[in-house]
């Protein structure tokens, strides 16, 4: 029997890692592209001749020919710009638009039944592209935020209490960006929800850390954005969805009137499985959970009717 394949679009840090984490997690063959000459070539020649070392047969295929990527089970999209200085949010979207538009029309032409794995920010805002671009159904197109800043979440509550990551338990759920709604009461350590085990105030702490998790490695780095926690999210994801495991995973999907929203793709629980999007699964929220839930979903909307003016313009 065929191993998976998946092939990962962008051999910048993050498509890199991706790469790293499949092959070495024994997930899938991978294909590596960008258009760049040499790089993804470069690159996966390093990671196939990690694998005598690490011990596993996966292929690791660097190329810059789509054709060599027919076949995929799942196509991660990493590739697009970081904003740079002088540079407007709309200027960013354009580019961005851009980029992912022809990076999926390209991988999805030659790999049809793909699962598509959006990582490119503004992350919620991309997923409208792909699954535009693809023609792909909405169960096809999945949004990586979720898994990442849950786990950012996760880390800070390991930290506050001086336990393991692994008795921690978090759910980070709205648009990828400052308006995420991180939910202290569904967020547990041992079970226990973390209301229970630190002040109101430490809990703030954590949720302000968290929404602003990307921007904090931003700035150590100076150069860059963070790759290894977002590689190791998009890895989860590709488990799931390969191993049929229908774990619930905070993702963006299109929602079609749950949570109040319809036509927008935000960030919420999902059974992911190998068909995609199992399930959405919807919980009750609390008031104020709801209003934070809208308001992060209108900055999804402001930021799709931002894409429908620059394509009109």
């Amino acid at each position: 029997m065929a191993r998976p394949k998946v092939t990962v679009i962008g051999a910048g840090n993050v498509g890199a890692s991706v790469a790293q984490r499949v092959a070495e997690g024994r997930l899938a063959d991978v294909v590596l592209i960008d258009i760049v000459e040499g790089l993804p070539q470069g690159k996966a020649l390093d990671l196939a001749e990690a694998a005598p070392v690490v011990g596993h047969d996966m292929t690791v295929t660097g190329t810059n020919d789509y054709a060599d990527t027919a076949g995929s089970d799942i196509i991660v999209v990493t590739s697009g710009l970081a904003r740079q200085p002088g540079m407007t949010r709309d200027d960013l979207l354009s580019k961005n638009m851009g980029i992912v538009r022809s990076v999926v029309q390209a991988s999805t032409a030659v790999s049809p039944n793909a699962i598509l794995i959006i990582v490119t920010n503004p992350l919620d805002a991309m997923c409208h592209v792909a699954m535009d671009a693809s023609g792909f159904p909405a169960e096809r197109v999945i949004g990586m935020a979720g898994v990442l800043d849950s786990a950012r979440f996760r880390s800070f509550i390991a930290q506050e209490l001086g336990v393991s990551v692994s008795s921690t338990h978090a759910f980070v759920l709205g648009g990828h960006g400052d308006t995420m709604v991180p939910l202290p009461r569904y967020s547990t350590a041992g079970g226990v929800p973390i209301t229970e085990l630190m002040s109101a105030e430490r809990i703030d702490a954590l949720v302000t850390r968290t929404r602003n998790g990307g921007a904090e490695v931003v700035a150590l780095l100076k150069t860059g954005s963070a790759y290894y926690a977002p590689a190791a999210s998009v890895a989860q994801m590709v488990d799931s969805i390969l191993n049929d495991r229908n774990e619930i995973l905070p993702c963006a999907v299109l929602l079609q009137g749950k949570y109040g929203v319809d036509g927008l793709f935000v960030g919420v629980p999902v059974k992911l499985g190998r068909r995609g999007v199992a399930e959405i699964v919807e919980i009750k929220l609390a008031p104020d959970e709801q209003a934070a839930f809208d308001k992060s979903a209108g900055s999804v909307r402001e930021l799709v009717d931002a894409m429908a003016r620059l394509a009109a313009g």
